[in-house]
């Protein structure tokens, strides 16, 4: 996946991080291209391991796999895997220092609307007294102009509270969110999260880094947040280039 830098951006999340008497909440959004990186092709192979019931290293009953409770349609099939690998690819440029490769298709939920999903965001902030993003950055008609919303689907990224990216070793989080505003025909994805932290939790490293981790290399085993770290050595992939890999479909 790669990261797209869109202008804008910037004012945007910087207006999703803010503290109210409660908490302190964190949020961004995220836009990526689905062409695939080097970092990639080594998840893509995996999952098609996992549900490609043509795969030598799958299981043979196809029925099994056909079952797998997804919200992206029956896993036998190519444009459901397709879907899985993104969302996952995703979390995993977002996350950068940890791997989401072993993500369930039932970890995510596809919401019945865009509409139920954009207003549930709004409320958000206009309860927290936060809706600057929304009026005078025009948040919405930013999303619409990268992504096209009419031509969107929309999922929800439902972790296990041990794996929650935003909840890790207990860091205090009252409440989070994390959705995929995924367009097919443009093969884009905006990754839209935010989560509220209580202020007994523990400090943030840097505050910076909370908006911006998209853009770090950081290989600190103590950083970042996921649930489960990156081996350090694994670097097979690293010379590809996003866009460059050739993927069969």
């Amino acid at each position: 996946m790669k990261f797209l830098q869109e202008p804008g951006m910037e004012a945007i999340n910087a207006a999703l991080n803010f503290e109210t008497p409660e908490c302190k909440v964190y949020g961004r959004v995220e836009p990526y291209s689905c062409k695939a990186a080097g970092a990639d092709k080594k998840l893509y192979k995996q999952i098609e391991v996992k549900y490609d019931p043509s795969s030598l290293m799958s299981p043979p009953d196809d029925d099994s796999i056909r079952s797998i409770i997804s919200p992206f349609g029956p896993m036998n099939q190519p444009a459901s895997r397709r879907t899985l690998f993104y969302l996952i690819g995703t979390l995993n440029a977002s996350f950068p220092d940890y791997d989401f490769s072993d993500t369930k298709p039932e970890q995510f939920r596809k919401e019945p609307s865009v509409k139920i999903v954009v207003n549930s965001i709004n409320a958000t902030l206009f309860n927290h007294g936060k809706e600057r993003a929304i009026k005078d950055l025009a948040l919405w008609d930013w999303i619409d102009q990268v992504i096209d919303l009419e031509e969107s689907d929309v999922y929800s990224y439902n972790p296990e509270s041990d794996s929650d990216p935003n909840d890790e070793e207990g860091g205090g989080t009252l409440w989070s969110f994390n959705y995929f505003f995924f367009n097919r025909k443009l093969k884009k994805i905006i990754y839209f999260t935010m989560r509220a932290v209580s202020y007994g939790a523990p400090a943030e490293e840097d505050d910076d880094d909370e908006t911006n981790n998209f853009n770090t290399d950081d290989d600190d085993e103590e950083g970042g947040v996921g649930h489960r770290r990156r081996k350090t050595d694994d670097t097979e992939d690293d010379d590809f280039v996003a866009g460059e890999m050739e993927m069969q479909f």
